[in-house]
């Protein structure tokens, strides 16, 4: 089988859905990994992991030009001509709009999409918002074309069908995008509190909300270091420079830039903290809680599902501060117990999250079955 997974992203398809293109290939079908980024800079990273790179010009990720977004639909449309792929799978929102409608009009045998999370303009609930309304029918109209959708948690699903995007037998459940086990590992906890951000820099992921209970947790406790990893972007919600380095200098939380590789972020923080509005679920959540690290983060969509509430962490209230900083220095007072929620965290995980687990789903629904040893050549 030829799959094509298509991407508005080339850098999350490489980083995030490396284990899930990996086991189609052990599994001996072809995989075709399509995004807007040039060809020059990827066909060879997508090479040396035996995988054929397409470039999709014209699809922006964050952008609202229409007549771009036609652009990245026709270019969606001939990339999947040329290459005749037997099924495709497609995540994030314009490709799934764009790329699920596409492959219905080319008559692709199977059509699949896998939901990160609805995100804010389908969470806003402003009716006469022009993005929401557009984005919910090109949702619906994708949906339909597709013979199943993965949702990661299930308040996306029920807001999907009650907002009449998709009928109830087309939705599948998976467990997030799961954890590799092998490459997130058990890691000592260190003895002095460190507590770690990691995620795009959003207004929609609590970064405001976390720079703030920072002020609150360094008066008692001046030693505690609070940081964030992750990257600037184009969101809607995204939050300038200026604004993050204007607590850098001033002492309050330290700005690490943005990685290829958190394991060595993870391994030097005590505590992981996300005090996002929604999540489809959080990947750097999850492997936080592969290295055995206590959790705080809110009782919302994607974020409350790993964590147990005085389990492996804390769930507080969305753009709650206040309880965000006191779940902070909660964890700072009682040392002792941060050791023991990181191996419920862990514990969780290898029952739940791991991405192998995760990935047969999808390829048991996909009807992937293994069918040679892996010979694939592109």
């Amino acid at each position: 089988m030829k799959i094509m997974v298509l991407s508005s992203y080339a850098p999350t398809l490489f980083l995030f859905r490396e284990d899930m293109m990996n086991a189609m290939l052990e599994n001996g079908h072809q995989v075709i990994a399509a995004a807007p980024e040039p060809e020059e800079e990827w066909e060879s990273k997508f090479k040396k992991r035996n995988i054929k790179y397409v470039s999709i010009k014209g699809i922006e990720r964050t952008g609202a030009n229409p007549i771009k977004d036609i652009k990245g639909f026709f270019s969606i449309l001939k990339a999947i001509k040329r290459e005749k792929p037997d099924k495709i799978i497609a995540y994030q929102a314009k490709t799934i709009a764009y790329g699920c409608i596409a492959a219905k009009i080319l008559n692709v045998n199977e059509i699949y999409a896998l939901m990160g999370g609805l995100g804010s303009i389908i969470r806003n609930k402003n009716k006469k918002s022009l993005a929401r309304n557009i984005l919910k029918a090109e949702y619906k109209i994708a949906f339909k074309s597709c013979n199943k959708v993965f949702f990661q948690n299930k308040d996306d699903c029920n807001e999907a069908v009650g907002t009449g995007l998709i009928k109830n037998e087309k939705i599948v459940m998976i467990n997030g995008s799961g954890v590799n086990l092998e490459k997130f590992t058990k890691k000592q906890i260190p003895a002095k509190p460190v507590f770690l951000f990691i995620g795009r820099i959003l207004k929609d992921k609590g970064v405001i909300e976390y720079i703030k209970a920072a002020e609150t947790v360094k008066e008692r406790y001046p030693e505690a270091r609070i940081q964030i990893l992750g990257s600037f972007d184009t969101n809607p919600t995204a939050i300038k420079e200026e604004y993050i380095y204007k607590y850098v200098n001033e002492g309050l939380i330290e700005y690490l830039g943005s990685t290829n590789d958190v394991r060595p972020y993870l391994e030097k923080c005590q505590v992981f903290v996300l005090p996002s509005y929604h999540e489809g679920t959080s990947k750097s959540m999850l492997e936080a809680m592969a290295t055995g690290r206590p959790i705080i983060t809110t009782d919302a969509p994607g974020c409350r599902e790993p964590v147990i509430n005085e389990g492996n962490g804390f769930l507080v209230p969305v753009s709650n501060v206040e309880k965000l900083a006191e779940k902070m220095i909660w964890m700072i007072e009682h040392q002792d117990k941060v050791e023991e929620m990181g191996r419920e965290s862990l514990k969780i995980c290898r029952e739940k999250y791991d991405v192998k687990k995760v990935n047969d789903v999808i390829l048991k629904t996909m009807d992937l079955k293994k069918v040679r040893k892996n010979q694939n050549v592109i």
